[in-house]
Protein backbone atom coordinates (compact mmCIF):
# COMPACT_ATOMS: atom_id res chain seq x y z
CA UNK A 1 0.00 0.00 0.00
CA UNK A 2 1.60 3.18 -1.59
CA UNK A 3 0.24 5.44 1.53
CA UNK A 4 2.38 3.35 4.19
CA UNK A 5 5.59 4.00 3.04
CA UNK A 6 7.68 1.20 2.58
CA UNK A 7 7.73 -2.30 4.20
CA UNK A 8 10.26 -4.76 5.31
CA UNK A 9 8.78 -7.34 3.64
CA UNK A 10 5.63 -7.88 1.67
CA UNK A 11 2.74 -8.07 4.76
CA UNK A 12 4.64 -6.68 7.85
CA UNK A 13 5.23 -3.00 8.18
CA UNK A 14 8.67 -2.19 9.28
CA UNK A 15 9.95 -0.69 12.14
CA UNK A 16 10.83 2.91 11.55
CA UNK A 17 13.88 4.19 12.14
CA UNK A 18 14.01 7.63 14.02
CA UNK A 19 14.04 9.98 11.71
CA UNK A 20 17.38 11.87 11.01
CA UNK A 21 16.94 15.13 12.96
CA UNK A 22 20.09 16.33 10.09
CA UNK A 23 20.32 19.52 7.94
CA UNK A 24 20.09 18.68 4.03
CA UNK A 25 23.54 20.32 3.85
CA UNK A 26 25.18 18.51 6.23
CA UNK A 27 24.18 14.69 5.46
CA UNK A 28 24.88 16.21 1.46
CA UNK A 29 28.60 17.09 2.59
CA UNK A 30 28.52 13.85 4.39
CA UNK A 31 26.87 11.53 1.20
CA UNK A 32 29.95 13.38 -0.86
CA UNK A 33 32.70 12.09 1.59
CA UNK A 34 31.58 8.74 1.65
CA UNK A 35 31.08 8.66 -2.58
CA UNK A 36 34.54 9.98 -2.51
CA UNK A 37 36.38 7.38 -0.56
CA UNK A 38 34.31 4.35 -2.25
CA UNK A 39 35.64 6.02 -5.18
CA UNK A 40 39.74 5.90 -3.65
CA UNK A 41 38.44 2.05 -3.25
CA UNK A 42 36.80 1.54 -6.87
CA UNK A 43 38.95 2.96 -8.91
CA UNK A 44 42.25 1.18 -6.85
CA UNK A 45 40.55 -2.00 -8.41
CA UNK A 46 40.77 -1.20 -11.97
CA UNK A 47 43.33 2.08 -12.13
CA UNK A 48 46.36 0.12 -11.42
CA UNK A 49 46.00 -2.70 -14.37
CA UNK A 50 46.74 -0.92 -16.77
CA UNK A 51 49.75 0.47 -15.63
CA UNK A 52 51.82 -3.04 -15.16
CA UNK A 53 53.71 -2.91 -18.16
CA UNK A 54 55.36 0.59 -16.92
CA UNK A 55 55.60 -0.86 -13.72
CA UNK A 56 57.26 -3.70 -14.19
CA UNK A 57 59.72 -1.97 -16.81
CA UNK A 58 60.54 0.26 -14.05
CA UNK A 59 60.60 -2.06 -11.15
CA UNK A 60 61.27 -5.32 -12.42
CA UNK A 61 59.68 -8.26 -10.47
CA UNK A 62 57.38 -9.83 -13.69
CA UNK A 63 57.47 -13.08 -11.78
CA UNK A 64 55.46 -11.80 -8.82
CA UNK A 65 53.58 -8.53 -9.93
CA UNK A 66 50.65 -10.40 -9.63
CA UNK A 67 50.46 -10.30 -5.92
CA UNK A 68 50.36 -6.16 -6.28
CA UNK A 69 46.65 -7.50 -6.63
CA UNK A 70 46.78 -10.53 -4.67
CA UNK A 71 47.85 -8.93 -1.53
CA UNK A 72 45.80 -5.83 -1.78
CA UNK A 73 42.42 -8.20 -2.14
CA UNK A 74 43.45 -10.30 0.86
CA UNK A 75 44.14 -7.26 3.01
CA UNK A 76 41.00 -6.13 2.43
CA UNK A 77 39.20 -9.30 2.99
CA UNK A 78 40.96 -10.23 6.03
CA UNK A 79 40.01 -6.83 7.59
CA UNK A 80 36.55 -6.63 7.06
CA UNK A 81 35.23 -8.41 10.36
CA UNK A 82 37.44 -6.79 12.10
CA UNK A 83 36.44 -3.16 10.78
CA UNK A 84 32.62 -4.33 11.15
CA UNK A 85 33.24 -4.81 15.15
CA UNK A 86 35.41 -1.75 15.69
CA UNK A 87 32.56 0.57 14.02
CA UNK A 88 30.07 -0.94 15.96
CA UNK A 89 32.43 -0.65 18.95
CA UNK A 90 33.84 2.73 19.26
CA UNK A 91 31.83 4.56 15.93
CA UNK A 92 31.80 4.91 12.30
CA UNK A 93 33.71 8.14 12.04
CA UNK A 94 36.95 7.33 14.00
CA UNK A 95 37.33 3.72 11.99
CA UNK A 96 36.74 5.59 8.62
CA UNK A 97 39.06 8.41 9.65
CA UNK A 98 41.82 5.94 10.45
CA UNK A 99 41.21 3.97 7.56
CA UNK A 100 41.22 6.36 5.06
CA UNK A 101 44.20 7.54 7.01
CA UNK A 102 46.30 4.57 6.49
CA UNK A 103 44.60 3.84 2.77
CA UNK A 104 46.29 7.58 2.02
CA UNK A 105 49.68 5.96 3.36
CA UNK A 106 49.39 3.23 1.51
CA UNK A 107 49.04 5.06 -1.76
CA UNK A 108 52.37 7.79 -0.76
CA UNK A 109 54.35 4.82 -0.11
CA UNK A 110 53.11 3.21 -2.91
CA UNK A 111 54.15 6.09 -4.95
CA UNK A 112 58.09 5.86 -3.57
CA UNK A 113 58.42 2.41 -3.78
CA UNK A 114 61.82 1.56 -5.18
CA UNK A 115 61.49 -1.67 -6.38
CA UNK A 116 58.49 -4.62 -6.90
CA UNK A 117 58.49 -6.40 -3.34
CA UNK A 118 58.44 -2.11 -1.50
CA UNK A 119 55.42 -1.96 -3.87
CA UNK A 120 53.96 -5.34 -2.68
CA UNK A 121 54.14 -4.52 0.58
CA UNK A 122 52.93 -0.79 0.60
CA UNK A 123 49.73 -2.36 -1.77
CA UNK A 124 49.25 -4.63 1.28
CA UNK A 125 49.47 -1.07 3.66
CA UNK A 126 46.69 0.07 0.96
CA UNK A 127 44.57 -2.85 1.40
CA UNK A 128 44.85 -2.78 5.45
CA UNK A 129 42.94 0.58 5.25
CA UNK A 130 40.63 -0.58 1.78
CA UNK A 131 38.73 -2.70 4.71
CA UNK A 132 38.09 -0.37 6.59
CA UNK A 133 36.64 2.23 3.51
CA UNK A 134 34.63 -0.66 1.97
CA UNK A 135 32.82 -2.00 4.73
CA UNK A 136 32.50 1.17 6.88
CA UNK A 137 31.17 3.45 4.09
CA UNK A 138 28.45 0.72 3.09
CA UNK A 139 27.30 0.68 6.80
CA UNK A 140 27.40 4.43 7.20
CA UNK A 141 24.78 4.71 3.96
CA UNK A 142 22.15 3.08 6.57
CA UNK A 143 22.99 5.03 9.13
CA UNK A 144 22.47 8.00 7.32
CA UNK A 145 18.93 7.26 5.71
CA UNK A 146 15.87 5.66 7.18
CA UNK A 147 14.84 2.25 5.50
CA UNK A 148 12.65 3.88 2.54
CA UNK A 149 15.47 5.80 1.21
CA UNK A 150 17.96 3.59 1.51
CA UNK A 151 18.16 2.19 -2.20
CA UNK A 152 19.24 6.19 -3.45
CA UNK A 153 22.02 6.52 -1.41
CA UNK A 154 23.49 2.76 -2.28
CA UNK A 155 22.16 3.78 -5.97
CA UNK A 156 24.57 6.09 -5.57
CA UNK A 157 27.99 4.09 -4.92
CA UNK A 158 26.90 1.58 -7.14
CA UNK A 159 27.56 4.23 -9.86
CA UNK A 160 30.49 5.16 -8.16
CA UNK A 161 31.63 1.58 -8.51
CA UNK A 162 30.31 2.02 -12.54
CA UNK A 163 31.74 4.84 -13.23
CA UNK A 164 35.45 3.32 -11.89
CA UNK A 165 35.37 0.27 -13.76
CA UNK A 166 35.01 2.57 -17.30
CA UNK A 167 37.24 5.28 -16.13
CA UNK A 168 39.78 3.36 -14.31
CA UNK A 169 41.52 1.55 -17.14
CA UNK A 170 41.64 4.92 -19.20
CA UNK A 171 42.82 7.03 -16.19
CA UNK A 172 45.49 4.46 -15.36
CA UNK A 173 46.51 4.35 -19.01
CA UNK A 174 46.88 8.59 -20.07
CA UNK A 175 48.76 8.48 -16.23
CA UNK A 176 51.54 5.99 -16.55
CA UNK A 177 52.07 7.02 -20.83
CA UNK A 178 52.34 10.56 -20.27
CA UNK A 179 53.21 11.13 -17.03
CA UNK A 180 54.62 8.33 -14.60
CA UNK A 181 52.57 5.48 -13.36
CA UNK A 182 53.62 6.95 -9.68
CA UNK A 183 51.17 9.28 -10.02
CA UNK A 184 48.46 6.58 -10.09
CA UNK A 185 48.56 6.29 -6.31
CA UNK A 186 49.62 10.14 -5.87
CA UNK A 187 45.88 10.97 -7.43
CA UNK A 188 44.47 9.32 -4.46
CA UNK A 189 45.75 12.08 -2.19
CA UNK A 190 44.01 15.17 -3.14
CA UNK A 191 40.60 12.61 -3.11
CA UNK A 192 41.52 11.33 -0.02
CA UNK A 193 41.72 14.69 1.46
CA UNK A 194 38.51 16.04 0.82
CA UNK A 195 36.63 13.56 1.69
CA UNK A 196 38.62 13.11 5.20
CA UNK A 197 37.77 16.93 5.70
CA UNK A 198 33.99 16.40 4.91
CA UNK A 199 33.89 13.83 7.67
CA UNK A 200 36.34 15.46 10.44
CA UNK A 201 34.13 18.25 9.48
CA UNK A 202 30.39 16.98 9.02
CA UNK A 203 29.87 14.16 10.13
CA UNK A 204 28.90 13.99 14.08
CA UNK A 205 27.59 10.76 15.80
CA UNK A 206 26.25 10.98 19.28
CA UNK A 207 28.18 10.04 22.51
CA UNK A 208 28.65 6.27 23.09
CA UNK A 209 26.82 6.38 26.23
CA UNK A 210 23.34 8.01 24.38
CA UNK A 211 24.20 4.59 22.46
CA UNK A 212 23.23 2.24 25.64
CA UNK A 213 26.68 0.75 25.42
CA UNK A 214 28.56 -0.20 28.46
CA UNK A 215 32.10 -0.28 29.90
CA UNK A 216 32.23 -4.07 29.16
CA UNK A 217 31.92 -3.14 25.73
CA UNK A 218 34.98 -1.19 24.66
CA UNK A 219 36.77 -4.39 25.30
CA UNK A 220 38.51 -5.01 22.00
CA UNK A 221 38.64 -8.90 21.02
CA UNK A 222 42.60 -8.54 19.57
CA UNK A 223 43.23 -12.53 20.28
CA UNK A 224 40.31 -12.72 17.37
CA UNK A 225 41.64 -10.29 15.26
CA UNK A 226 44.83 -11.41 15.36
CA UNK A 227 43.18 -15.11 14.43
CA UNK A 228 41.18 -14.29 11.95
CA UNK A 229 43.74 -12.26 9.81
CA UNK A 230 45.70 -14.73 9.85
CA UNK A 231 43.63 -17.47 9.46
CA UNK A 232 42.40 -15.28 5.95
CA UNK A 233 45.51 -14.29 5.05
CA UNK A 234 47.01 -18.19 4.76
CA UNK A 235 43.37 -19.96 3.40
CA UNK A 236 43.45 -16.83 0.84
CA UNK A 237 47.11 -17.43 -0.14
CA UNK A 238 46.61 -20.95 -0.74
CA UNK A 239 43.41 -20.00 -3.00
CA UNK A 240 44.99 -17.46 -4.92
CA UNK A 241 48.79 -19.04 -5.48
CA UNK A 242 47.31 -23.13 -5.69
CA UNK A 243 47.75 -23.83 -9.48
CA UNK A 244 49.63 -20.42 -10.05
CA UNK A 245 52.74 -20.74 -8.19
CA UNK A 246 52.93 -24.16 -7.42
CA UNK A 247 50.92 -27.34 -8.03
CA UNK A 248 47.55 -27.80 -6.18
CA UNK A 249 49.03 -31.04 -5.10
CA UNK A 250 52.73 -29.80 -3.81
CA UNK A 251 53.54 -29.23 -0.16
CA UNK A 252 53.13 -25.41 -0.33
CA UNK A 253 49.98 -25.70 -1.22
CA UNK A 254 48.98 -28.82 1.43
CA UNK A 255 51.08 -27.10 3.88
CA UNK A 256 48.95 -23.50 3.54
CA UNK A 257 45.55 -25.26 3.49
CA UNK A 258 46.77 -27.53 6.58
CA UNK A 259 47.89 -24.30 8.46
CA UNK A 260 44.84 -22.65 7.54
CA UNK A 261 42.39 -25.73 8.87
CA UNK A 262 44.42 -25.22 12.43
CA UNK A 263 43.92 -21.84 12.54
CA UNK A 264 40.45 -21.94 11.72
CA UNK A 265 39.87 -24.09 14.63
CA UNK A 266 42.04 -21.47 16.98
CA UNK A 267 39.37 -18.89 15.14
CA UNK A 268 36.43 -21.11 16.35
CA UNK A 269 37.81 -21.49 20.02
CA UNK A 270 39.06 -18.04 20.33
CA UNK A 271 35.95 -16.75 19.46
CA UNK A 272 33.52 -18.84 21.61
CA UNK A 273 35.22 -17.73 24.79
CA UNK A 274 35.76 -14.09 23.83
CA UNK A 275 32.90 -11.67 25.37
CA UNK A 276 32.79 -9.55 22.36
CA UNK A 277 34.23 -11.50 19.59
CA UNK A 278 35.14 -10.07 16.25
CA UNK A 279 33.13 -12.53 14.03
CA UNK A 280 30.28 -13.52 17.08
CA UNK A 281 27.71 -16.50 16.74
CA UNK A 282 24.87 -14.71 15.54
CA UNK A 283 25.78 -13.96 12.15
CA UNK A 284 25.50 -17.51 11.55
CA UNK A 285 22.67 -18.52 13.81
CA UNK A 286 20.20 -15.81 12.54
CA UNK A 287 18.52 -17.29 9.34
CA UNK A 288 17.81 -13.99 7.50
CA UNK A 289 22.18 -13.10 7.90
CA UNK A 290 23.42 -16.68 7.30
CA UNK A 291 21.44 -17.26 3.76
CA UNK A 292 22.42 -13.20 2.62
CA UNK A 293 26.16 -14.03 3.29
CA UNK A 294 25.92 -17.02 1.63
CA UNK A 295 24.05 -15.78 -1.53
CA UNK A 296 25.99 -13.20 -2.08
CA UNK A 297 29.16 -15.50 -1.57
CA UNK A 298 27.82 -17.26 -4.53
CA UNK A 299 27.39 -13.84 -5.78
CA UNK A 300 31.16 -12.98 -6.01
CA UNK A 301 31.63 -16.53 -7.43
CA UNK A 302 29.90 -16.37 -10.35
CA UNK A 303 31.06 -12.58 -11.18
CA UNK A 304 34.39 -14.15 -11.66
CA UNK A 305 32.98 -15.42 -15.03
CA UNK A 306 32.45 -12.02 -16.95
CA UNK A 307 35.10 -10.13 -15.00
CA UNK A 308 38.33 -12.90 -15.64
CA UNK A 309 37.23 -14.62 -18.63
CA UNK A 310 35.11 -12.68 -20.79
CA UNK A 311 38.07 -9.75 -22.00
CA UNK A 312 39.80 -12.79 -23.14
CA UNK A 313 36.90 -14.31 -25.08
CA UNK A 314 36.42 -11.13 -26.58
CA UNK A 315 39.96 -10.61 -27.67
CA UNK A 316 40.83 -14.73 -28.98
CA UNK A 317 37.65 -15.75 -29.98
CA UNK A 318 35.67 -12.71 -31.32
CA UNK A 319 39.20 -11.30 -32.50
CA UNK A 320 38.23 -7.79 -30.90
CA UNK A 321 41.03 -4.74 -29.96
CA UNK A 322 41.42 -4.43 -26.01
CA UNK A 323 38.96 -1.15 -25.56
CA UNK A 324 36.65 -3.01 -27.65
CA UNK A 325 36.62 -6.43 -25.47
CA UNK A 326 37.08 -3.92 -22.26
CA UNK A 327 33.46 -2.05 -23.68
CA UNK A 328 31.92 -5.46 -23.65
CA UNK A 329 32.79 -6.23 -20.17
CA UNK A 330 32.02 -2.54 -19.19
CA UNK A 331 28.22 -2.67 -20.04
CA UNK A 332 26.94 -4.66 -17.06
CA UNK A 333 28.24 -1.26 -14.76
CA UNK A 334 25.45 0.43 -17.06
CA UNK A 335 23.00 -1.63 -16.24
CA UNK A 336 23.50 -3.08 -12.36
CA UNK A 337 23.35 0.88 -10.73
CA UNK A 338 19.67 1.48 -13.23
CA UNK A 339 18.49 -1.73 -11.57
CA UNK A 340 19.80 -1.23 -7.99
CA UNK A 341 18.01 2.14 -8.04
CA UNK A 342 14.49 0.59 -9.45
CA UNK A 343 14.72 -2.40 -7.37
CA UNK A 344 13.10 -0.32 -4.29
CA UNK A 345 9.76 -0.40 -6.72
CA UNK A 346 9.88 -3.83 -6.88
CA UNK A 347 10.94 -5.08 -2.74
CA UNK A 348 7.86 -2.96 -2.00
CA UNK A 349 5.71 -5.06 -3.43
CA UNK A 350 7.37 -8.51 -3.07
CA UNK A 351 9.56 -8.43 -0.53
CA UNK A 352 13.02 -8.44 -0.48
CA UNK A 353 13.79 -11.90 -0.43
CA UNK A 354 11.57 -12.86 -3.63
CA UNK A 355 13.10 -9.56 -5.57
CA UNK A 356 16.79 -10.86 -4.83
CA UNK A 357 15.22 -14.77 -6.16
CA UNK A 358 13.77 -13.31 -9.46
CA UNK A 359 17.04 -11.35 -9.87
CA UNK A 360 19.33 -14.19 -9.40
CA UNK A 361 17.05 -16.52 -11.18
CA UNK A 362 17.30 -14.43 -14.43
CA UNK A 363 21.40 -13.86 -13.70
CA UNK A 364 21.15 -17.78 -14.27
CA UNK A 365 18.89 -17.88 -17.06
CA UNK A 366 21.69 -15.45 -18.99
CA UNK A 367 24.75 -17.17 -17.70
CA UNK A 368 23.23 -20.62 -19.14
CA UNK A 369 22.42 -19.33 -22.15
CA UNK A 370 26.25 -17.91 -23.01
CA UNK A 371 27.51 -21.57 -23.66
CA UNK A 372 24.62 -21.71 -26.77
CA UNK A 373 26.09 -18.29 -28.48
CA UNK A 374 27.03 -19.12 -31.82
CA UNK A 375 30.77 -19.66 -32.98
CA UNK A 376 32.55 -17.08 -33.24
CA UNK A 377 30.04 -15.21 -32.92
CA UNK A 378 29.53 -11.34 -33.31
CA UNK A 379 30.41 -8.56 -30.81
CA UNK A 380 27.13 -7.68 -29.68
CA UNK A 381 25.85 -11.22 -28.62
CA UNK A 382 27.96 -11.37 -25.33
CA UNK A 383 27.65 -7.60 -25.52
CA UNK A 384 23.26 -7.91 -24.85
CA UNK A 385 23.45 -10.51 -22.38
CA UNK A 386 26.25 -8.70 -20.07
CA UNK A 387 23.76 -6.04 -20.34
CA UNK A 388 20.73 -8.36 -19.11
CA UNK A 389 23.30 -9.85 -16.35
CA UNK A 390 23.95 -6.35 -14.89
CA UNK A 391 20.34 -5.45 -14.74
CA UNK A 392 19.82 -8.93 -13.16
CA UNK A 393 22.24 -8.80 -10.30
CA UNK A 394 21.00 -5.13 -9.40
CA UNK A 395 17.87 -6.77 -8.41
CA UNK A 396 19.80 -9.26 -6.59
CA UNK A 397 22.19 -7.41 -4.85
CA UNK A 398 20.86 -4.72 -3.28
CA UNK A 399 17.41 -6.04 -2.11
CA UNK A 400 19.78 -8.14 -0.18
CA UNK A 401 22.10 -5.48 1.52
CA UNK A 402 19.50 -3.07 2.58
CA UNK A 403 16.95 -6.06 3.80
CA UNK A 404 19.61 -7.42 6.07
CA UNK A 405 20.79 -4.43 7.24
CA UNK A 406 17.13 -3.35 8.32
CA UNK A 407 17.29 -6.48 10.34
CA UNK A 408 19.56 -4.75 12.72
CA UNK A 409 20.16 -2.06 15.29
CA UNK A 410 23.02 0.31 15.09
CA UNK A 411 25.42 -1.74 17.60
CA UNK A 412 24.92 -4.58 14.90
CA UNK A 413 25.21 -3.23 11.95
CA UNK A 414 28.94 -2.91 11.43
CA UNK A 415 29.62 -6.47 11.36
CA UNK A 416 26.63 -7.13 9.79
CA UNK A 417 27.62 -5.53 6.82
CA UNK A 418 31.07 -6.69 6.95
CA UNK A 419 30.08 -10.20 7.17
CA UNK A 420 28.14 -9.59 4.24
CA UNK A 421 31.71 -8.30 2.55
CA UNK A 422 33.80 -10.56 3.25
CA UNK A 423 31.31 -13.78 1.84
CA UNK A 424 31.08 -11.94 -1.34
CA UNK A 425 34.74 -11.06 -1.50
CA UNK A 426 35.80 -14.84 -0.27
CA UNK A 427 33.11 -16.14 -2.91
CA UNK A 428 35.21 -13.97 -5.32
CA UNK A 429 38.69 -15.58 -4.24
CA UNK A 430 37.45 -19.10 -4.34
CA UNK A 431 35.97 -18.44 -7.46
CA UNK A 432 39.04 -17.19 -9.34
CA UNK A 433 40.90 -20.10 -8.07
CA UNK A 434 37.98 -22.69 -8.90
CA UNK A 435 36.93 -21.49 -12.85
CA UNK A 436 40.79 -21.25 -13.50
CA UNK A 437 41.31 -25.07 -12.17
CA UNK A 438 38.00 -25.34 -14.67
CA UNK A 439 39.22 -23.27 -17.60
CA UNK A 440 42.78 -24.69 -17.56
CA UNK A 441 41.69 -28.00 -17.35
CA UNK A 442 39.95 -27.27 -20.58
CA UNK A 443 42.46 -26.07 -22.23
CA UNK A 444 44.94 -28.70 -21.49
CA UNK A 445 42.48 -31.45 -22.86
CA UNK A 446 41.87 -29.77 -25.62
CA UNK A 447 44.97 -28.48 -26.65
CA UNK A 448 47.24 -31.36 -25.06
CA UNK A 449 50.70 -30.65 -22.52
CA UNK A 450 50.73 -28.13 -19.67
CA UNK A 451 48.60 -25.63 -21.41
CA UNK A 452 46.69 -23.05 -19.01
CA UNK A 453 45.10 -19.98 -20.11
CA UNK A 454 48.13 -17.63 -18.79
CA UNK A 455 50.04 -19.19 -21.03
CA UNK A 456 48.11 -19.29 -24.36
CA UNK A 457 46.97 -15.51 -23.51
CA UNK A 458 50.55 -14.38 -23.62
CA UNK A 459 51.09 -16.81 -26.63
CA UNK A 460 48.21 -14.33 -28.24
CA UNK A 461 50.19 -11.45 -28.36
CA UNK A 462 52.43 -12.64 -30.85
CA UNK A 463 49.41 -12.64 -33.52
CA UNK A 464 45.92 -13.95 -34.15
CA UNK A 465 45.33 -17.78 -32.42
CA UNK A 466 45.34 -20.54 -34.84
CA UNK A 467 41.60 -21.92 -34.93
CA UNK A 468 42.28 -24.53 -32.53
CA UNK A 469 43.22 -22.37 -30.02
CA UNK A 470 40.35 -20.18 -30.30
CA UNK A 471 37.84 -23.02 -30.34
CA UNK A 472 39.20 -24.46 -26.96
CA UNK A 473 39.37 -21.13 -25.59
CA UNK A 474 35.41 -20.33 -26.30
CA UNK A 475 35.10 -24.82 -24.63
CA UNK A 476 36.84 -22.89 -21.97
CA UNK A 477 34.70 -20.01 -21.21
CA UNK A 478 31.40 -21.93 -22.01
CA UNK A 479 32.45 -24.16 -19.27
CA UNK A 480 33.16 -21.57 -16.65
CA UNK A 481 29.95 -19.87 -17.34
CA UNK A 482 28.03 -23.15 -16.82
CA UNK A 483 29.93 -22.91 -13.48
CA UNK A 484 28.99 -19.16 -12.79
CA UNK A 485 25.24 -20.14 -13.84
CA UNK A 486 25.29 -23.29 -11.06
CA UNK A 487 26.58 -20.69 -8.49
CA UNK A 488 23.32 -18.30 -9.18
CA UNK A 489 21.28 -21.93 -9.28
CA UNK A 490 22.94 -22.13 -5.49
CA UNK A 491 22.35 -18.83 -4.63
CA UNK A 492 18.57 -18.93 -5.44
CA UNK A 493 18.01 -22.27 -3.53
CA UNK A 494 20.21 -20.74 -0.57
CA UNK A 495 17.26 -17.74 -0.27
CA UNK A 496 14.24 -20.25 -1.27
CA UNK A 497 15.39 -22.50 1.15
CA UNK A 498 16.92 -20.84 4.10
CA UNK A 499 15.92 -17.09 3.47
CA UNK A 500 12.77 -16.67 5.76
CA UNK A 501 9.70 -14.83 3.31
CA UNK A 502 9.29 -12.17 4.91
CA UNK A 503 12.51 -10.07 6.61
CA UNK A 504 12.00 -9.56 10.59
CA UNK A 505 11.88 -5.77 11.35
CA UNK A 506 14.84 -3.79 12.65
CA UNK A 507 16.08 -5.48 16.17
CA UNK A 508 16.49 -2.02 18.65
CA UNK A 509 15.59 0.41 16.06
CA UNK A 510 13.18 1.98 18.14
CA UNK A 511 16.09 3.50 20.51
CA UNK A 512 18.51 3.87 17.21
CA UNK A 513 20.76 6.93 17.76
CA UNK A 514 20.86 9.17 14.67
CA UNK A 515 23.87 8.56 12.36
CA UNK A 516 24.73 12.08 12.05
CA UNK A 517 23.88 15.43 13.61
Amino acid sequence: MQGEGIRVDDTKPAIREPARQVSTNRRGAVVAALMLAMALAALDATIVSTAVPQIVGDLGGFSVFSWLFSGYLLAVTVTLPVYGKLSDTFGRKPVLIAGSAVFLLGSLLCAVAWNMGALIAFRIVQGLGGGALQGTVQTLAADLYPLEERPKIQARLSTVWAVAAVAGPGIGGVLAAYADWRWIFLVNLPIGAVALWLITRHLHEPQRSLRGTTATRTRVDWAGALAVFACGGVLLTALVQGGVAWPWLSWPSLGLFGTGLALVAAVVLIERRAAEPIIPGWVWRRRTIAAVNLALGFLGLLMVAPTVFLPTYAQSVLGLAPVAAGFVLSVWTLSWPVSAALSQHVYRRIGFRNTAMLGIGTAALILFAFPFLPYPGAAWQPTLLMLLLGGALGLFQLPLIVGVQSTVGWAERGTTTASVLFCRQTGQTVGAAVFGAVANGVLASRLGGASDLDSVTRALDAGPAPEATRAAIAEAVHTVYVGAGCAAALAFTVLLVLAPRRFPGARGALSEPSATG
